[in-house]
């Protein structure tokens, strides 16, 4: 196997020293054109690859940003099994590297472990995904970093912000299930952390209902981890414990996926006998038989104006922090049967 060349190997070769090499590369200092031609060729002759890790340590620059993804229980492959991630993911990690940058991306526990990673590997800001312990916000203010928060309702005036409006978005949901003319609807979530994303679409629904003057009966509410499993198994305990609601709003689409797939294999049919609305509009919602009526948001746009924000702020330190509230809309398909409005 050819052994690697060193920045020295190309340094000794051009006739020049290894800090003239690391200026052609880096272009902090202006070399003249036929140094840098020179270095430049060698470069090419000894298919040299610079070091990035050693390279981000001299220069304080590593063109590499962290991305934080919830880690909900031990051994959770939480990113796998909803496709929101895999899309906010390829979005940021697409436009990261449009603009230069590579992406390191943990599913974790944020504990000191996650800071002594931003330590050591220097990274240049952080992407975080979801709704963290305020300790561990706290101690990563410390750190100095550029930091944007995804889908976070935590109230740290320093960190720049990009999410919908939740609580109005699950608000829409319900309310066009209620306009449907269903009066006995269950709501199907993850679990409610405070300050949570899903905790505001419960909220979302609760006010729904009360706008339309229907009691929020707590039998209706069921909780579990946001993939397809849960949605079936959901289902499966409707149908044996014979709930008796007309139709369910399910606060992610790929719990209302499980759902639908859940009721199929219980005889239960979509919507004849029980309508479902989504949260989402995930790509596989519109192949679904029959479509999948839900709340569309822009995921893709959400990891492209973190990382704008993120890029930003590394340009500039004293960046003003910024929040930024995108819009949803309901995207009207065929799991929700309109219906007489039933007498509460």
């Amino acid at each position: 196997m050819k052994e690697k060349a060193t920045i020295r190997d190309v340094a000794a070769a051009a006739g020049v020293s290894a800090a003239t090499v690391s200026y052609v590369l880096n272009g902090k200092k202006k070399v003249s054109e036929q140094t840098k031609n020179a270095v430049l060729d060698v470069i090419r002759q000894m298919e040299y690859v610079p070091d990035l890790n050693a390279r981000g340590l001299s220069l304080k620059d590593t063109k590499l940003i962290g991305v934080v993804v919830p880690q909900t229980e031990p051994g959770s492959t939480l990113m796998f099994r909803n496709n929101f991630y895999s899309e906010i993911l390829g979005s940021i990690e697409f436009h990261a590297r449009q603009n230069g940058y590579h992406v390191l991306i943990s599913a974790t526990d944020v504990t000191e472990d996650y800071l002594n990673l931003i330590r050591e590997r220097n990274l240049d800001g952080v992407i975080i995904i979801g709704t963290y312990q305020n300790e561990f916000l706290s101690q990563l203010k410390q750190l100095d970093v550029p930091v944007v928060l995804v889908d976070s309702y935590c109230k740290y005036d320093w960190f720049h912000a990009i999410r919908i409006d939740d609580e109005k978005s699950s608000y829409l949901a319900t309310k066009y299930v209620l306009d449907a003319g269903h009066r006995r609807v269950a709501l199907v979530s993850g679990i409610l952390h405070e300050n949570g994303v899903m905790k505001k679409r419960f909220s979302g629904y609760q006010n729904a209902l009360a706008d339309y003057g229907i009691p929020y009966r707590g039998e209706y509410l069921f909780e579990g981890n946001v993939d397809y499993d849960s949605g079936v198994n959901i289902a499966e305990q409707i149908a044996r414990e014979k709930v008796d609601v007309t139709a369910v709003v399910a606060a992610a689409d790929i719990f209302a996926i499980g759902l639908m797939k859940g009721f199929y294999e219980e005889g239960i049919r979509v919507p004849e006998d029980i309508s479902v609305i989504g949260f989402d509009d995930l790509d596989i919602s519109a192949y679904l038989t029959p479509g999948l009526t839900t709340i569309k948001q822009q995921i893709s746009l959400k990891g492209e104006r973190a990382v704008s924000m993120l890029v930003q702020n590394m340009a500039d330190p004293h960046m003003a922090k910024v929040e930024e509230i995108l819009p949803v809309r309901l995207v009207e398909r065929a799991s929700v049967k309109r219906m007489a409005p039933e007498k509460v």
